[in-house]
C-alpha cells in the first residue's frame, strides 16, 4: 500500500467505498459536495447504487429503507442539511439498523456559512432528533484518521446496529494530505437475522419504530440504553499527548484539537508543562479520562470551534474539582496555533477564571477585543 495525496471528502467517500459501502442516497451542499461527487461517479462504474435525492428528508428516508435490507448504506451532508435529516435519523435508531452518516461542518446557526465549524456537537453527540437515543460519533483530526474511522464506522454501526457519524468540518474535508487508502474488499453480503431482504420460506420480518403501547416503547428505550451501555465499555477511544509530566491539560476535538496540538508543542518549547487529550470518540464521551485528568492537573482549557459544545461535558467529567477554561471561535472561524498559545501562558502564568460557566469570562475577552 501506498500513500497518496488525497483530499478529505475524496478520501472519505474512497474509504467507504472499499469497506464495502453498496448504497448512497446524498444531496449537494458545501462543504461536503465532493463526497457525493466522487461517489456518483465510483459507485456506477462498481455496479453498486447512488442516488442524488431531491432533498435531504429524501435522502435519509432512502438511506432508511436501505438499511433495512442489510446493505452498507451512508448519506453525508453538512450542517443545515443534517437538520433537515433529523426525524428519519430518530426512524433509523428506534428501527435499531446500522446505517453510517458523514456531516463536515460548516459556519451557523441558519444557514451560515461554508467555513468549517464545529456547532454541531449538541445535534450529533446527543441524538439531535426526537426521543432517547444516541448515535455513536468518531471526529478525525487529520485526513488519514477520516479514512481510518470512516471504514470504522461501518464495522461498529453493523456490530451494534447504531448509527455510527463521522464528524468533521470544511477544513479537514477540504484538505489535502498524504494518506493510504485500504485495499479494496469484496462485498460480503451478512445473512443478518433481523434483515428484510427477501428471502423465501422464512418468518415475516417486520422493521418499524412505530410501538404504539407505551409500554412496549420502554421496553425500547430500555433495550437502546443497554445497548448504549455495551459502546460505552468497549469503544471509547482518545488521542494524548505529552499528558505524562504535564501540569495542564488541553481538550479539544477535530480540527481545534490538531490546531491546539501545534500550540502545544510551541508552548513545551517555552518550558510549559501542557498536553492534550483529543477524543476521538466524542459519542460515547472519555468521561473517564477527563476525570483522570481533573484528579491531577492544574487547569484545563477546553478549544472548539463554537460557544463551548463540548465543554459541558467536560465540566461533567472535572466535577468542579480543577479550574476549567474555554477558548472558542464560532461561526466558521479556525482558531490560530498562536491565540491558542496565548491563553496556555496566561493560564500557566496563574490567571485562572474560577467561575461556574467559562464561557463568561471568554466571551467578555472576546468582545474587549473585537
Amino acid at each position: 500500500m501506498t500513500r497518496e495525496l488525497i483530499k478529505g471528502n475524496e478520501a472519505m467517500a474512497e474509504a467507504a467505498i472499499r469497506c464495502g459501502l453498496e448504497a448512497y442516497f446524498g444531496y449537494p451542499i458545501t462543504p461536503q459536495t465532493e463526497i457525493l461527487e466522487h461517489l456518483s461517479r465510483r459507485l456506477p462504474e462498481l455496479g453498486r447504487a447512488f442516488v442524488q435525492a431531491e432533498s435531504e428528508v429524501a435522502a435519509i428516508n432512502m438511506v432508511y429503507g436501505a438499511a433495512c435490507t442489510g446493505v452498507r448504506v451512508m448519506s453525508s451532508s453538512s450542517s443545515p442539511g443534517f437538520s433537515l435529516m433529523m426525524e428519519g435519523i430518530s426512524y433509523i435508531a428506534g428501527t435499531e439498523i446500522p446505517a453510517v452518516l458523514i456531516n463536515v461542518m460548516r459556519g451557523g446557526p441558519g444557514l451560515g456559512n461554508i467555513a468549517p465549524a464545529q456547532g454541531d456537537y449538541f445535534q450529533a453527540v446527543y441524538g439531535g432528533g426526537h426521543g432517547d437515543y444516541k448515535p455513536i460519533v468518531l471526529a478525525p483530526s487529520t485526513v488519514q484518521e477520516a479514512i481510518d474511522l470512516t471504514v470504522l464506522a461501518f464495522d461498529l454501526a453493523e456490530k451494534y446496529r447504531t448509527i455510527a457519524m463521522v464528524l468533521t468540518d470544511g477544513s479537514l474535508g477540504q484538505m489535502m494530505e498524504p494518506a493510504e487508502l485500504p485495499e479494496m474488499r469484496p462485498i460480503q453480503r451478512q445473512n443478518w437475522e433481523w434483515a428484510v431482504n427477501g428471502e423465501p420460506n422464512r418468518k415475516r420480518r417486520v422493521l418499524s419504530s412505530i410501538y404504539l403501547n407505551p409500554l412496549d416503547e420502554e421496553t425500547t428505550n430500555l433495550r437502546l440504553y443497554k445497548r448504549w451501555e455495551q459502546i460505552e465499555q468497549n469503544e471509547i477511544r482518545i488521542k494524548e499527548y505529552f499528558l505524562d509530566d504535564a501540569e495542564y491539560a488541553i481538550i479539544g476535538f477535530g480540527t481545534a484539537g490538531r490546531v491546539a496540538l501545534s500550540a502545544v508543542r510551541a508552548a513545551r518549547q517555552m518550558g510549559i508543562r501542557v498536553g492534550l487529550l483529543r477524543p476521538v470518540t466524542v459519542s460515547p464521551f472519555p468521561f473517564a479520562a477527563v476525570e483522570a485528568l481533573a484528579a491531577r492537573m492544574k487547569g484545563l482549557l477546553v478549544v472548539e470551534m463554537n460557544m463551548g459544545q463540548m465543554l459541558n461535558d467536560v465540566l461533567m467529567a472535572a466535577q468542579g474539582r480543577v479550574p476549567v477554561e474555554f477558548y472558542g471561535r464560532p461561526g466558521g472561524v479556525v482558531p490560530l496555533p498562536g491565540e491558542i498559545l496565548a491563553e496556555i501562558q496566561r493560564i500557566a502564568a496563574g490567571k485562572l477564571t474560577i467561575t461556574r460557566d467559562p464561557r463568561h469570562a471568554w466571551a467578555a475577552r472576546m468582545l474587549s477585543a473585537n
